[in-house]
């Protein structure tokens, strides 16, 4: 330590040395630069300056010293005082006192030149500026442009434009020049003050730099030394604490290192050993090293997260598939104890079904966990949407193979049944080759029972696998509402949150890879928490329950398409068959089509598939449903086959009535009680439709009576008494009774009963096609009506049926078969109208009301073809008169009796009276007698008018044929009604009466 002080005392003179011969370089520097500045200065002026030169001319003389003689003293030294020095002041006294005069009048004349300085510089700086003013004025604006180039063409035109001559233009261009440059030369002279002074002060700037950087160096050498002597100890100490800090880390990093390399291990064997459960764990923990700042610039680790996202792939493809096999693959157990059954039943018709229940508790119970740690897995790695959705496309898959499976399995076993006699001979499809080997043309050759049966398994088949989705569904929602007190709760809720987070992660990081996907990763991980993870859970449950609720509905909408097909391979047969037989089709189509639409509502009735439907709603308006189709496939296939269905057979009973009513013979037959069955079943129904229940029994015996009665009616539509098992004779009536009024019926009234009874079947059975069904009974109604009237009231059965005349007996029987067919189509419409939508029944009631009135007008017209008929008949008889008149006046012996005339005239008005009493009902009968009596009171009144009764035998012949004639009308039953009102029975004949008794009292 000794030696140091004396190092530093050198370094410091050293310098110290260095920086004074810095100093005198930068001195002689700027004494050399400012000599050259001042001997240039132009406002000095050259008389302060001549003296100076004049004076520093005189040559100074210095003169000699001689040697000081000082006193010595007892140290060696010499002592010298200031008397030592007397005789050189005196020799330089003159020249020192020069030189005080000469500094004395410098420091006056400065300060004077200060103020003339100022006084000038601020004159200057007024001045500034307008030599180039003046010279703006003197030169043209032309030469001052920053483009100026006389080689341009305008320039130089502009330039010439005054000037004639070419040694004139450079005359002038140089007195332009000359006059630019004097007037530069005086604005620099202007500026020329400030220059130096910035010049002096540059000086001063120079040194005071120089001074600095010398104290500079000098603290930087006493900061090293005291860096040296107090602070190396501490730094080190410092020093060593970083690095065991940084060995510290190492360490922790190694182990970190150490843990990742072992977890990645074991990952691959969880992995090969489809322990999902584990596998996840293991790869949340190698998320949270990546998300975290723990892995970061370990290039050993650089495809880490490649690792783990291949892992979860895995995981994803082993949790798919087992979720799939579970759920879907499964069911081909069922199916077989389906298919099995169903072939047992069909060997053995008679085989009672078995009400099976497709799920009980305990596989309830192992089917939810089984599904419970797989769908947990699937929601934890945010894959849960993406497998149902391929979950919907393989229960679609598996449906269609389903039911294909079923056709396959039971065509042949329904083929080799006897074929049942479903269709007319020569309906049935074949194939065009004779093989029929054909699926579509295998389906047609199925019989109605055997097709009705094909359809019952698939539709056992479907619903296995609806119930099956469904409980995958109710688990799923189960799950999803945090399986309240289950022991796996909080296992679900925390798969929720970071399967959202995961899809969130993975939507964001959409088209990004590498450090930029890892980065957006960590982002979210920091800003979701606090900002949107309750809104990414919602976002989550909403998107699995929508993908949830959806595979339902495509399963549904599957089977509908399939069994639509099956409807639609034999749509042509369909429209062919029994009614019965198109029934039970329809009613199985339509109790699969329920069926199915009830399973989708039971989706849509959870509260979470309300939130599904809003989605729907949202999304949609794409879909514009709400849950699905609901069967609107196979509702409009039934649609179309009923609608073929209800056309067909009307235009074969259409047919079947034409051929019926031109064979008819208009005779009376007698009335099966299975007709008089159909109309008080038929009426019943209308009165207790109110009651399901009941009127589906009542429904059921209808068509039970329907049926039999069917067995009635021959293949020629005869009315038969067919016989019992005994033999004996079925009982039957001879009038067919409606609400206490009995009708005396034809065959073609009773067949038009029994195809009104079918058309009512149809309508209640096809509710949906009520309106089209009414439409063809009024249709048939009108044919009926029309073509009646033109068989009977225009004769036309006398050419078609073969009568030789058309008699008042069948003018009765077709009165009272159109009287009842009026007296039936209220009934009917009340029972057609059941089924109609209230927008379609004002229309269709006024058309029913036409109808009925003309009935009402065509029965009227019967009654009064029967009263032109005795009309006619009288007119006759009273051809004949006048011959029996002239032979009244003859005097005869024999007892006065009714002529032949009043004799065939009441005795046809007996035949008629005894006919229509038999056939017709009393008021009616009232009613055309009375129209009768009207017409001979009037007809035979005017023809005895004129009769000459001069002599006692004419009095009294034609008294007696009055007598007859009223007696025959008296005994009539319209005379009930003249009694009743008390107006005389005939009375124009009971006032001849009276006239020609009074005649005889006179006389």
């Amino acid at each position: 330590m000794d030696p140091k002080p004396p190092l530093r005392s050198a370094k410091l003179t050293g310098n110290r040395q260095n920086s004074s011969s810095l100093l005198s370089k930068t001195l002689s520097d700027a004494s050399t630069q400012n000599l050259s500045s001042i001997l240039n200065n132009p406002h000095v002026s050259d008389s302060s300056w001549s003296g100076w030169w004049s004076s520093s001319s005189t040559a100074v003389q210095i003169p000699d010293f001689a040697p000081l003689s000082g006193t010595k003293t007892t140290s060696g030294g010499v002592e010298i005082s200031r008397s030592d020095f007397a005789s050189y002041l005196t020799s330089v006294s003159d020249q020192y006192n020069r030189f005080e005069d000469i500094r004395n009048h410098s420091n006056n004349e400065r300060s004077k030149d200060s103020k003339d300085d100022v006084n000038y510089a601020s004159d200057c700086y007024d001045r500034v500026g307008e030599a180039l003013v003046e010279c703006l004025k003197e030169v043209p604006a032309l030469y001052f442009k920053e483009d100026f180039a006389l080689e341009d063409g305008g320039t130089f035109r502009a330039a010439c434009s005054s000037v004639g001559d070419n040694d004139v233009l450079q005359e002038k261009l140089t007195q332009y020049l000359d006059v630019v440059e004097v007037h530069l030369v005086k604005e620099i002279s202007l500026r020329s003050n400030s220059f130096f002074e910035a010049q002096g002060q540059l000086e001063d700037l120079s040194l005071k730099i120089v001074e600095g950087c010398g104290r500079i160096r000098e603290l930087k050498e006493k900061i090293r030394v005291l860096d040296g002597d107090l602070v190396d100890s501490a730094r080190q100490i410092q020093e060593l604490k970083v690095t065991r800090g940084d060995l510290l880390a190492l360490q922790e990093k190694l182990r970190v290192v150490l843990y990742v390399n072992q977890s990645l291990a074991a990952l691959k064997l969880l992995v090969a050993s489809a322990d999902c459960a584990g596998a996840l764990d293991v790869t949340d923990d190698l998320k949270h090293f990546l998300n975290g700042d723990q892995l970061t610039g370990l290039h050993c680790f650089r495809h880490l997260e490649d690792h783990v996202a291949a892992a979860i792939n895995s995981v994803n493809s082993i949790l798919s598939a087992e979720f799939l096999r579970v759920s879907v693959n499964d069911a081909g157990e069922k199916d077989a104890v389906i298919l099995s059954k169903a072939k047992a039943r069909i060997a053995s018709p008679g085989t009672e079904e078995d009400n099976d229940e497709y799920w009980d508790q305990e596989d309830t119970s192992s089917f939810h966990d089984r599904l419970l740690p797989l769908i947990i897995g699937l929601l934890r790695t945010a894959k849960l949407p993406a497998v149902l959705r391929i979950y919907r496309d393989t229960v679609i898959s598996d449906m269609k193979t389903a039911i294909k499976s079923v056709v396959a399995e039971l065509l042949p076993v329904l083929l080799a049944r006897p074929l049942d006699s479903d269709f007319k001979s020569g309906d049935r499809i074949v194939d065009s080759d004779g093989g029929g080997s054909s699926l579509a043309n295998k389906l047609r050759n199925l019989s109605s029972e055997s097709f009705v049966q094909l359809l019952e398994t698939i539709f056992k088949i479907v619903q296995a696998h609806l119930l099956r989705a469904a409980e995958v569904k109710k688990v799923i929602e189960w799950m999803m509402s945090n399986l309240d007190g289950h022991y796996a709760a909080d296992s679900v809720a925390a798969a929720i949150a970071n399967g959202a987070l995961t899809a969130e992660i993975s939507s964001a990081a959409d088209g990004q890879s590498g450090p930029s996907s890892l980065s957006t990763r960590k982002n979210l991980i920091k800003v979701s928490p606090a900002t949107s993870s309750s809104n990414l859970s919602k976002n989550f449950r909403a998107d699995v329950l929508r993908e949830n609720a959806e595979a339902v509905f495509a399963a549904c909408d599957a089977a509908h398409g399939r069994w639509a097909k099956l409807l639609g391979v034999r749509a042509l047969l369909h429209p062919k068959l029994r009614l019965q037989d198109f029934l039970n089709i329809y009613n199985v189509s339509q109790e699969f089509v329920t069926a199915t639409e009830k399973v989708q509502l039971l989706v849509m009735a959870n509260k979470y598939s309300i939130l599904t439907i809003c989605v729907y709603n949202m999304d949609l308006c794409l879909r514009k449903q709400i849950g699905g189709r609901l069967g609107y496939s196979i509702r409009g296939t039934l649609q179309s086959q009923a609608k073929a269905f209800v056309d067909f057979q009307h235009e074969s009973r259409m047919t079947k009535l034409k051929a019926l009513l031109d064979q008819e013979t208009w005779v009376e037959v007698d009335v099966p009680n299975e007709f008089q069955a159909i109309v008080d079943s038929l009426f019943r129904l209308e009165s207790d439709s109110e009651d399901d229940n009941h009127s589906k029994s009542i429904a059921n015996s209808y068509n039970e009576v329907v049926t039999s009665s069917a067995e009635q009616v021959d293949l020629n539509g005869q009315v038969n008494n067919t016989k019992t098992k005994n033999g004996q004779a079925k009982s039957s009536a001879h009038l067919i009774s409606f609400r206490g009024v009995g009708y005396h019926m034809v065959n073609c009234g009773l067949i038009l009963l029994k195809m009104l009874s079918e058309y009512i079947d149809m309508n209640n059975f096809l509710p949906a096609l009520s309106s089209e069904v009414i439409h063809r009974v009024l249709e048939m109604l009108k044919f009926f009506n029309t073509r009646t009237c033109q068989l009977v009231l225009g004769a036309g059965a006398m050419q078609v049926s073969g009568l030789k005349s058309i008699t008042s007996k069948h003018l009765a029987l077709a009165s009272q078969v159109i009287s009842f067919v009026h007296a039936i189509m209220p009934e009917i419409r009340k029972v057609l109208f059941l089924k109609v939508p209230e927008a379609r029944k004002g229309l269709l009631l006024s058309e029913i009301g036409r109808v009925s009135q003309d009935y009402k007008v065509h029965r009227d017209e019967i009654h009064t073809k029967l009263v032109q008929i005795m009309r006619e008949r009288l007119l006759v008889h009273l051809r004949g008169l006048p011959q029996i008149i002239e032979t009244w006046s003859r005097v005869d012996e024999t007892e006065i009796q009714p002529s032949q005339f009043a004799k065939s005239l009441t005795k046809e008005v007996g035949y008629l009276q005894r006919v229509l009493s038999r056939t017709l009902h009393e008021a009616d009968v009232q009613e055309i007698f009375k129209e009768v009596t009207i017409i001979f009171d009037i007809q035979i009144s005017d023809a005895f008018a004129h009769v000459d009764i001069s002599t006692p035998q004419a009095k009294a012949r034609l008294n007696c044929e009055i007598q007859h004639i009223l007696g025959c009308i008296k005994s009539l039953p319209s005379a009930k009604l003249n009694i009743e009102s008390g107006i005389p029975i005939a009375g124009q004949l009971e006032a001849l009466v009276k006239r020609i008794s009074s005649a005889e009292s006179d006389q």
